[in-house]
């Protein structure tokens, strides 16, 4: 997170002022742009980085002409496009943001081409390297190379058997952290937590959007790349963060509460609304459709999941960052569980000596006994399917999004209790020895949920089991499977507009004639915001393709982003009809109420008609904008399922124009009955 002061970055080992994000970041007319525009680089500078650049751009693009006889060298390329991305966004994008950074590229520079040259030659020390090492993996969102960093113990021997604990530790807020700062702070500092035979992984997140959308999908996919390419014990996996990774941190543990034998959130946030007002002092006004928003990130709102992950706080006695600490400490006593709040007295916005090695003390003797499998007990709650899943409960249907649903599970060996509440479809997947309840006298499982009584399947004979229970009106039944084709909202395919934008996409330009030249100009203007901030916010380069170029392999691996109108996208006119939400030279219709479809134009996100296992999503990046990039607890969703916007309103840091309608389909993915 920003800080008020001058504060010590302890997660990325070195100190820098942090930018004040006090009311003067509150002007949504006077917004500093993020990032910061860089520093001059001389002339000499920039045409040697050039040349070195365009040397190991040409030695990459030979690479798999070299390595082709060898396919398991070709995964590690992205370990060597790291550095050339890193100088290349610098270079292009005016990125250095000191002078002192210009040796840095010539020195990522010379480490890329060294890699290079060892694949070259079918060598990869780097691979069983200890210390302190860079990695990259290809994303599957855009198609981008991201970084990460690995502290790899002393201890590790690439052809053991042991496998070996991991940390996963989120970094602070940094608003001049690109590829080429990240790679050389991760090169250079080990972090602030190094536990002894453990390897410490250090997620880039891409760049400072609070680990959230495609900073959130960054952290697993970084995890499964290090879980190829080392062996790590699943059950002994620490989440760990500080300042705005604290924040992450709180919301990997309640969101995924079960992949982590402990977390140890420290400062940062734990929701939107109270911390704007006590941190930024923001008079927060939220729209309705974005207080229902909220309950994405909100981790207050998943408290009750934390009885399924041991938790370790800490904050500093004097940092007004504990704020988020005490926050969910409350919403953890709604739920009857006491918060362990380590505090450091008289502290900042920093660790506490004692305090740390007490909190080391708790973490490590919960990561040497490992998560424990199978929790015979869990209590799980959410308020969407994206997050659906912990341990061998899975929720599958919810009776209504955005509302609290819950789900208690027993599993303690006198049959399958289950408890619940806003659900009406649910799967109970057990793994290889996990089922511990008898079975009925005929052999079937016994489950009591909601207090109906129904027979499962019969346990498989390496107590592995699996049921499917979905509810019609107030009867639960169980069934082969919950998915019946239909159209409904499911996870991954639940909305609102930004979840498409946590897989892979792909966005489609129109070449036709537009309806008229306000709505051209205003789609064109706005796919050029789109793609020029996620480059920026999100650290990639989204694909892009004209209408006329769509092919049935995009269709089917992509979510399709369509900028235009039924007259300009052949994309969009093909699946128009199909649509809850009609556009055409007459009007824009959102049921039985019209807007002029002169100066208005719709945004959506629903299944695609050409592929309903994807999304289409109509005229819309992700819906944050300018504004709140100043301070990572904005960095929410806002805009529902769909909205209409005024495009008389010309774009600003906050909206794409004035919203004159908006709301959330319903659970079908229909229109709701009162729009609002």
């Amino acid at each position: 997170m920003n800080g008020r002061w001058v504060v010590v970055m302890l997660c990325l080992g070195i100190v820098f002022p942090a930018r004040a994000d006090g009311p003067s970041d509150n002007v949504a007319e006077k917004v500093r742009p993020i990032p910061p525009a860089g520093a001059a680089v001389p002339e000499p500078d920039r045409m040697r980085l050039k040349a070195g650049l365009e040397i190991l751009q040409r030695e990459i693009s030979d690479l798999p002409t070299q390595v082709n006889f060898k396919p398991a060298l070709l995964e590690l390329i992205p370990d060597v496009q790291i550095y050339e991305k890193a100088v290349r966004y610098a270079l292009d994008y005016n990125e250095f943001f000191n002078v002192r950074e210009i040796p840095v590229a010539t020195e990522l520079l010379k480490q890329g081409m060294e890699r290079a040259l060892a694949l070259r030659n079918g060598k990869a020390p780097w691979t069983t390297a200890t210390g302190l090492v860079v990695r990259g993996y290809v994303s599957k969102i855009d198609g981008s190379v991201q970084p990460y960093g690995l502290v790899v113990p002393e201890s590790y021997q690439a052809k053991s058997p042991y496998r070996h604990r991991l940390d996963l530790w989120w970094h602070g807020r940094g608003e001049t952290l690109g590829e080429l700062n990240f790679i050389d702070q991760r090169q250079k500092s080990p972090g602030e937590f190094t536990p002894p035979h453990a390897f410490v992984l250090h997620p880039y997140s891409r760049y400072c959007n609070a680990n959230k959308f495609a900073g959130e999908i960054d952290t697993f996919e970084a995890l499964e790349h290090v879980k190829r390419h080392y062996r790590i014990d699943e059950d002994r996996i620490v989440a760990r963060g500080f300042s705005m990774g604290g924040a992450a941190c709180w919301q990997f543990a309640v969101h995924y509460p079960m992949m982590w034998c402990a977390a140890a959130p420290g400062a940062g946030f734990a929701e939107t609304a109270d911390f704007l007002k006590v941190f930024q002092k923001e008079n927060v006004q939220p729209t309705w459709y974005e207080q229902k928003l909220w309950h994405l990130y909100d981790c207050t709102d998943y408290a009750l999941n934390l009885y399924n992950c041991p938790t370790v706080a800490y904050s500093g006695e004097i940092d007004p960052q504990k704020q988020a600490a005490d926050t969910m400490a409350k919403a953890l006593e709604k739920e009857g569980i006491r918060l362990v709040h380590i505090i450091g007295p008289k502290t900042p916005h920093r660790y506490h000596l004692a305090a740390k090695e007490e909190i080391n003390r708790r973490i490590d003797l919960l990561a040497e006994r490992g998560r424990e499998r199978p929790l015979p007990t869990i209590k799980f709650t959410t308020w969407t399917l994206r997050y659906h899943r912990a341990g061998w409960i899975q929720i599958d249907g919810l009776h209504r999004h955005w509302e609290k649903a819950t789900v208690t599970a027993d599993n303690t060996g006198g049959g399958i209790t289950l408890r619940t509440q806003n659900v009406d479809a649910l799967s109970i997947v057990m793994e290889p020895g996990d089922f511990l309840a008898p079975s009925t006298a005929e052999g079937k499982a016994a489950i009591d949920i909601d207090e109906q009584q129904l027979a499962g399947p019969p346990m498989m004979s390496d107590r592995s089991w699996a049921v499917h229970l979905q509810k019609e009106g107030d009867t639960w039944k169980a069934v082969d499977k919950v998915d019946d084709g239909t159209l409904r909202k499911r996870h991954g395919l639940q909305g609102p507009i930004d979840d498409a934008f946590m897989n892979s996409f792909l966005m489609v330009r129109p070449t036709g004639t537009p309806l008229n030249d306000k709505v051209g100009a205003w789609t064109k203007t706005e796919m050029t915001h789109a793609i020029e901030h996620w480059r920026k916010q999100f650290r990639g380069d989204a694909r892009v393709t004209n209408d006329n170029e769509v092919s049935p392999d995009d269709i089917a691996k992509h979510n399709l982003v369509l900028w235009g109108d039924p007259s300009s996208n052949q994309v969009l006119a093909k699946i128009a009809a199909k649509l809850p939400i009609s556009w055409d030279a007459k009007g824009v219709w959102v049921g039985d109420k019209s807007y002029d479809p002169g100066h208005h134009v719709p945004v959506l996100i629903y299944p695609n008609p050409l592929n309903p296992h994807k999304y289409v999503v109509i005229n819309s990046g992700f819906t944050y904008r300018e504004y709140d990039y100043l301070n990572n607890a904005r960095q929410v969703p806002k805009l529902p399922d769909f909205a209409v916007v005024d495009i008389d309103t010309p774009p600003s840091s906050r909206w794409p124009g004035k919203i004159v309608a908006a709301g959330f389909f319903g659970e079908q993915w229909e229109l709701p009955a009162e729009k609002r």
